[in-house]
């Protein structure tokens, strides 16, 4: 049974035996003698989607979730239905729209590093990779002298997913976009 400090971004763990993957963790330290840092954290429920925010003395206990992760590759897209592929035995899982609403933007052909969350035989939901490779396709165009400390601008991806970019990259260069922020990170 994990502690409240000890848990992490991306952590899962059963709250009223359901599973809750740990979204953000803002800690505060009260300037009081005594007093102990309180944890705020912000969980989704993986099976129903609904947010949770909790707040937590360090010394408190969450219950394990017992899940199975599995690498799947994306397949697939027919209408609001994204097919995966599990690396294993290669069956398919399907997944709506809506289920996968959040990491879609950052979903590409054959994408690897995808992990599926399997719980008592039924799949809970899909984890990025903490990195994805997207081509630019359309952004201004690149001013000429812009250096890596210049200001952004705003470039639409091969998802259509817009991210902020220095000046100096042009349409069709590739990027490294962080999944769990949507962060510009650099040049694939």
């Amino acid at each position: 049974m994990p502690k409240a400090c000890d848990l992490k971004r991306g952590a899962i763990v059963a709250i009223d035996g359901a599973p809750h993957v740990v979204e953000t963790l803002k800690i505060s330290s009260p300037s009081a003698r005594g007093s102990a840092s309180l944890y705020h954290f912000r969980l989704r429920n993986l099976a129903t989607k609904q947010k949770l925010d909790r707040t937590c003395k360090g010394d408190d206990m969450f219950d394990d979730c017992y899940f199975e992760k599995r690498a799947v590759q994306y397949s697939y897209a027919t209408g609001d239905i994204h097919t995966f592929m599990d690396m294993e035995d290669y069956s398919e899982i399907a997944f709506n729209s809506e289920d996968i609403s959040e990491e879609l933007p950052y979903i590409t052909e054959e994408m690897e590093g995808i992990l599926a969350l399997v719980s008592d035989g039924k799949t809970l939901g899909i984890e990025l990779p903490p990195v994805a490779e997207l081509k630019v396709t359309e952004c201004d165009p690149s001013i000429r002298g812009a250096s890596a400390t210049a200001r952004t601008k705003p470039a639409t991806l091969s998802t259509g997913l817009t991210v902020q970019v220095p000046e100096y990259l042009s349409s069709g260069e590739t990027i490294r976009v962080d999944t769990r922020s949507g962060d510009f990170l650099g040049r694939a």
